[in-house]
């Protein structure tokens, strides 16, 4: 923080404690009054950092979620004020807002929805319909992912304050968790009609709140903070991941790309061209991910239908920093016991939709049994598991 002004510094410290104010169970109007010269003039960076440093201080993610809403109540007259500079049209900003507006438009057509749907919760139509406008929303998940496979890594690498994306890709987390639930909720007879609308209230606030954080804080930042080539250079990979709703038209989209094909490389059982090597892992019916010694990723491979996204944006990002907050207490156990030498293997499986994901980590050492980091390796099992009795024949 040796470049940021002494100004930044003493704003940032105020919504701090503020924040730490909440999080001690202090009286909000109390709060309001002795800090009512920063509410009323927060900026974004100084927001950031406030909250990067409430993430170091380790509290539950859970409690800090609650009263980061209810700081940033306070403070949403400042930042939604705030002059703040514009994306270039369909830029990589520019085209998460437009996905933003109009997954806005669509909550908004979903509020009538549900006013009818509560009149007369026993019109099958009506249920069906709403159960499909939630579907509808699903999809907007592809919005997180470009955020957080593209975005995340390229602000972590300019801002130290950058703890607070765990706050948001939580969030990320709640939103989907919520809308599956609420999918699943309506599929049920009977269903809990306050639950249904307890769990939309959720997603309707969660996802308006996300987008608000997006284009007054995070957005913000990023435009006045980090380098606008390294911004743009992310379209091409957010266009092959996907946008939920409104893809930009660029004349980059189809990238050539320049493979390094000289000399062999002797892999101790044959050897290999490089453009061979990178043939046999983009066909292998597998994800893979390779994370060094020092915790930073340094591989993955691109198989045709990649169960977890993956962009060149995580190389070189550390693991910890690859995973949402509350799964960075199991990586960490992961990494320790293999660095130790206590674990070698790793295991989770779990259903997503029709498949069964099943996941491995391996700790990789040396011939002389020195740690060299972890391999993920990750599948979809469902085909194996459904398997019976034999096949030995040919029979396409």
């Amino acid at each position: 923080m040796s470049e940021i002004s002494n100004h930044v510094k003493e704003h940032s410290k105020k919504i701090y404690q503020l924040t730490r104010g909440f999080l001690n169970g202090e009286n909000g109007s109390e709060l309001y009054k002795r800090f009512k010269n920063v509410i009323e003039t927060a900026a974004p960076f100084e927001v950031m950092i406030a909250f990067d440093m409430i993430m170091k201080e380790n509290y539950p993610i859970e409690e800090v979620k609650k009263v980061v809403n209810k700081v940033l109540n306070f403070l949403y007259k400042a930042l939604n004020e705030r002059v703040s500079l514009t994306p270039q049209p369909d830029s990589y900003l520019d085209t998460l807002v437009r996905n933003n507006e109009i997954m806005a438009e669509k909550l908004e057509a979903i509020k009538p929805m549900v006013k009818a749907f509560n009149k007369n919760p026993g019109d099958d139509h009506q249920k069906n319909e709403l159960k499909e406008a939630f579907r509808e929303l699903l999809v907007f998940k592809k919005h997180y992912v470009i955020k957080e496979n593209l975005l995340f890594p390229v602000i972590e690498k300019h801002l130290p304050e950058h703890r607070c994306l765990q706050i948001m890709w939580s969030f990320h987390d709640e939103i989907f968790r919520d809308l599956n639930e609420l999918i699943d909720k309506l599929s049920q007879q009977p269903f809990d009609i306050y639950e249904i609308n307890h769990l939309f209230g959720s997603v309707f606030f969660n996802m308006l709140a996300v987008k608000f954080r997006e284009e007054k804080i995070l957005f913000p930042v990023v435009l006045e903070h980090i380098p606008s080539e390294e911004i743009e250079e992310l379209i091409n990979e957010s266009i092959e991941l996907g946008y939920p709703f409104y893809t930009p038209v660029t004349k980059n989209k189809n990238r050539s790309v320049n493979l390094e094909s000289s000399g062999l490389i002797d892999l101790g059982t044959g050897k290999v061209t490089v453009e061979q090597l990178k043939l046999i892992f983009s066909h292998l019916p597998v994800d893979i991910t390779y994370v060094d010694e020092n915790n930073t990723v340094v591989f993955f491979s691109t198989p045709p239908d990649r169960i977890f996204p993956r962009t060149k944006a995580v190389i070189g990002r550390t693991v910890q920093n690859c995973h949402p907050h509350e799964s960075i207490d199991v990586v960490n156990r992961i990494v320790d016991s293999f660095r130790k030498g206590e674990k070698n293997v790793a295991e989770f499986w779990f259903n997503m939709g029709p498949k069964m994901i099943f996941i491995q980590y391996f700790a990789i050492r040396s011939e002389q049994g020195e740690y060299k980091g972890v391999l993920e390796v990750s599948r979809d099992v469902q085909h194996i598991r459904e398997l019976k009795g034999v096949k030995k024949l040919l029979d396409w």
